[in-house]
């Protein structure tokens, strides 16, 4: 209620100007009042009448010059009330968008331009210029900025993520959630994680007729069991494409690359290139499965369209590749099976290591290292930079933090009203607080730092993936 005090003090020095035009002498049935509003007393009334009586042209003068004037008044009256009227619901409309914008409510706003027609992206920003825009996106929400493919992961623990995939899937080529995984019970694969699936939400986005729906599916049955028993590696496969048909979705998002590594598998030459027992690659499995995909028509569609596969591969992290990363050779074997490589170009520092979430430089670097080569170049546009939608609250030198989503990025804008700082090197914004006797950095993505990758990525002719759509700003959208 603090904030209506701005509106009562404009009410306060507008009262003065409406009410010096309301002529004093009358009331609103025009009867004549003094100042004190009281009637004037009889006897003076009487005078007037006597006087009259004495002299009957001036009485007639006197008379249509009275009616005359009150008359006037009476318009004068009038029309100050009404301009009064009107002054108070222009006042209430004002206050109303005011408290409607500040509160993120939508709809009470005039429409807003994109962040590239309000001047937003540029690398000298305020936090005062963050807490007033990051809530206004273009009213034309359909629009696409960026041409090439964008795969949006959802996670089930951020409702807000599917919000943002209903409002902004125009936007959008394919969506992710993070539902399912594959495990071993014993001697059986089991697929678990229908409970998370959100049915109603999944027609909304296909009424709408946008985004493809890949939901994620993560390996975590055992890779010696898995892909040393041929008989587990067909199960596996069948069991994927009977909820892809059972559901009605587009394809999956596989990610079994980190897991591998966790066992080792890919660090063992003759494991990840070729298994001796059955004298089969390790990547076949994925392969094969690309194949089965591909083989099944998506029934509710009417074109000639089969379930997608999309890859998730980490981005080596220097330019000498280790035996565990994944590699332009790796890359061009899996190449025609799949359909998209989510490359994950973010969580470049940690805890441990604090720092930018996905310096620039590192970024060209992975890309260079899958595609760079003459002969991978056109496997490019198969490749889905990673764009981290969040940020990292780090404790330096010392070491420590956590991750933050958009919403924490605000409210530490609001406590503290940093200075934000712009680092050419890596291409990102950040800023320090103090708390606790302890400085902490945040690194968390802005306009600028995310129009640069998505520059980056067009240069290449790749897409992108972002992780993940609910821990954003509103007006990242705009970029899109």
């Amino acid at each position: 209620m603090a904030k209506m005090g701005p509106h009562k003090c404009l009410l306060t020095h507008l009262r003065p100007s409406w009410f010096s035009s309301i002529p004093l002498g009358f009331s609103v049935n025009g009867s004549l009042i003094s100042h004190f509003g009281s009637k004037m007393p009889a006897a003076r009334r009487r005078d007037r009448r006597g006087a009259g009586g004495r002299d009957q042209p001036t009485q007639h003068r006197e008379g249509r010059s009275t009616v005359r004037s009150r008359s006037l008044s009476i318009r004068l009256l009038f029309t100050s009330l009404l301009l009064l009227l009107l002054a108070v619901v222009a006042i209430a409309a004002l206050f109303i968008v005011y408290r409607g914008d500040e509160s993120g409510i939508k709809g009470t706003a005039p429409p807003s331009l994109s962040v590239y027609e309000r001047g937003l992206v540029k690398p000298n920003v305020d936090y005062h210029e963050i807490l007033a825009e990051n809530s206004r996106f273009s009213e034309n929400t359909s629009r696409r900025h960026f041409p090439n493919p964008v795969l949006a992961y959802v996670t089930p623990w951020n409702s807000r993520g599917y919000e943002m995939a209903k409002l902004f899937g125009s936007k959008l080529t394919h969506i992710s959630p993070i539902w399912y995984e594959l495990k071993s019970e014993g001697k059986k694969l089991v697929l678990e994680g229908r409970h998370n699936v959100d049915k109603e939400w999944i027609s909304e986005l296909w009424n709408n007729g946008h985004p493809l729906v890949l939901p994620r599916v993560v390996l975590e049955a055992s890779p010696m069991d898995l892909l040393l028993k041929k008989k587990q590696w067909n199960k596996a496969i069948d069991i994927i494409i009977k909820e892809c048909k059972d559901m009605g979705y587009d394809g999956i998002v596989l990610e079994s690359w980190s897991r591998w590594a966790a066992y080792g598998i890919l660090h063992d030459p003759d494991l990840r290139n070729m298994l001796s027992s059955f004298d089969v690659q390790a990547l076949d499995f994925i392969k094969q499965l690309g194949k089965a995909l591909h083989s099944v028509d998506l029934t509710r569609r009417t074109d000639d369209h089969k379930l997608e596969l999309i890859y998730v591969i980490p981005a080596p992290r220097s330019p000498n590749l280790n035996e565990y990363d994944f590699g332009p050779r790796d890359l061009q074997q899996l190449c025609d099976a799949v359909d998209g490589f989510s490359l994950m170009t973010y969580d470049f520092s940690g805890p441990q290591s604090p720092g930018p979430n996905a310096p620039l430089n590192w970024v060209h670097t992975s890309l260079s290292m899958l595609v760079g080569d003459s002969d991978a170049k056109n496997h490019a546009r198969k490749i889905l930079l990673g764009l981290n939608f969040y940020g990292n609250d780090f404790l330096i030198p010392e070491g420590g933090g956590e991750a933050i989503t958009g919403r924490d990025y605000i409210s530490l804008l609001e406590k503290h009203k940093p200075v934000l700082r712009w680092d050419n090197i890596s291409a990102e914004h950040f800023f320090v607080y103090p708390h606790n006797y302890q400085r902490h950095t945040v690194f968390y993505p802005s306009l600028i730092s995310l129009s640069t990758r998505l520059e980056e990525a067009r240069a290449w002719g790749a897409g992108i993936s972002i992780w993940e759509i609910g821990q954003g700003l509103d007006y990242f959208f705009d970029l899109l």
